[in-house]
């Protein structure tokens, strides 16, 4: 399925479209950590307009398709909408537009509950990395919480942060006993999130860390769970680029966006974890680790527009 304009383009995306906003949202942030601003820029307002688009999507099919709603709701693709408003809300954040930010987290926070019940419902066993896209969009809220509780100071809001951080790991558990590990090595992409949930989780935790809310053993606790969420963030990478290097998958599938969010997200995972955790060398790590995901995003996009334009061609022959 395309994401480039066509036919009623719009109106076809499937839910795992979400990950392309989440990939270039996140990549955005990091850029932006890293100074490169007017780049983190142009990467929001592609990332913003396309949210747009999946946005008046999930409208759509809410008012005018609900079988098509109800069938896409039980898939775990549907929570990127959370995720990916949750985002697009922390990229904003950052930037200093806290009222915007603010809405876009009781939005996200208003599709949560209904999205991840109907989502946990249908959980199987044997699913592949989506199935850890529940740990994402919760953890996307604490990490959009927090930010916005430390920028204006309500204390209310980090604890909230926290609780869904707690929940979020918790998810994380239960995808993993549900996680194929075939998938490791035959994925079509969405594999990867296994690894990008921990990261998420792990800038959740820096969120929570840098907080003024939390200090002595509980500031000392945070710090502590967030540098070993990270370490075992980095190993999923490492394991994951290495089935990828001995398995080559080079085909392009809608899924592979999700190969790009986990690791833009680790990148910055890596940034933001380093001055509130006190490691200053996870800074230089985390700008390599960006620069490998600016990278992934460029080939995903070059594939996209490949498949895009040899789908094209085959349909004019025929």
């Amino acid at each position: 399925m395309s994401i480039l304009p066509g036919r009623d383009w719009w109106t076809g995306l499937p839910p795992a479209a979400g990950a392309a906003v989440m990939a270039t949202g996140i990549i955005s942030v990091g850029l932006h950590l890293t100074g490169y601003e007017v780049v983190s820029l142009a990467a929001l307002a592609v990332a913003g307009s396309l949210w747009l688009v999946l946005a008046a999507d999930f409208t759509f099919r809410l008012l005018g398709d609900r079988g098509r709603f109800r069938a896409e709701a039980d898939t775990p693709a549907a929570l990127t909408a959370v995720a990916a408003t949750a985002v697009i809300g922390a990229r904003l954040s950052v930037q200093g537009w806290q009222t915007a930010a603010a809405v876009l987290l009781v939005l996200a926070t208003v599709l949560w509950p209904g999205l991840l019940l109907n989502v946990v419902r249908h959980w199987e066993q044997s699913m592949p990395g989506a199935a850890f896209l529940g740990c994402v969009a919760t953890q996307g809220l604490s990490v959009l919480a927090a930010s916005l509780a430390t920028a204006e100071h309500v204390d209310w809001l980090a604890w909230a942060a926290l609780a869904a951080f707690c929940l979020g790991l918790l998810l994380y558990l239960a995808s993993l006993f549900r996680f194929d590990l075939r998938e490791v090595v035959g994925g079509a992409g969405d594999h990867w999130v296994a690894g990008g949930a921990l990261s998420i989780s792990a800038l959740a935790g820096s969120k929570l860390t840098a907080s003024p809310v939390w200090t002595g053993s509980a500031h000392a606790a945070l710090r502590t769970v967030t540098l070993a969420l990270l370490a075992l963030s980095l190993v999923w990478y490492v394991v994951l680029l290495a089935a990828e290097l001995r398995h080559p998958r080079p085909r392009y599938d809608i899924r592979r966006w999700a190969t790009v969010f986990p690791l833009g997200m680790t990148a910055t995972a890596c940034l933001s974890v380093a001055d509130p955790a006190g490691i200053p060398w996870l800074r230089p790590l985390g700008e390599v680790l960006l620069w490998v995901s600016v990278g992934a995003w460029l080939l995903t996009f070059a594939a996209l527009v490949a498949s895009h334009l040899g789908a094209r061609r085959g349909a004019e022959r025929r």
